[in-house]
């Protein structure tokens, strides 16, 4: 906590966020972002959801990353699409792309600082997908399944 802390700081005191073209020239810096994110989309496997600043993310200069055991701190990122966000953190190269990984709500600043928390049925351990206390099974019994039993 202390760590976070001290880069929200460092940042701060460095002024003004750059605009996500200027990403690939300060690597390895603490910075701060901005620009409008386009989607939030989730990784194939769950563990991450990205903040994507460009409509072919593949191409773009900069992408942000909550992991999904962060969810809870940052908050209902899916709102932040169509939104535009300052990211403050420390800026990592991942896979040829400038990011920020996001852990904390106050690493988010503009219009994106104050998010929703997730609902209650959120469940980040199934990747958003049930409720807890309520399963899906692939094959699901009806009433008239039973009675041809």
């Amino acid at each position: 906590m202390r760590a976070l802390a001290l880069v929200l700081l460092a940042t701060n005191c460095l002024g003004a966020c750059l605009p996500i073209s200027e990403a690939p020239n300060k690597l390895g810096s603490t910075v701060c972002i901005t620009g409008k994110v386009v989607t939030v989309q989730r990784s194939p496997s769950g563990a991450a959801w990205f903040l994507n600043f460009c409509e072919d993310h593949t191409r773009c200069a900069f992408s942000a990353v909550v992991f999904t055991r962060d969810l809870r701190d940052v908050g209902d990122i899916r709102m932040l699409a169509g939104r535009t966000v300052e990211v403050h953190g420390a800026l990592r190269q991942y896979k040829g792309v400038p990011e920020i990984v996001i852990r904390d709500a106050r690493q988010l600043k503009g219009e994106a600082a104050k998010l929703p928390p997730l609902p209650k049925e959120f469940d980040v351990e199934k990747k958003g997908r049930y409720r807890a206390g309520q399963t899906k099974t692939k094959h699901s019994t009806s009433s008239t399944d039973v009675e041809k039993r």
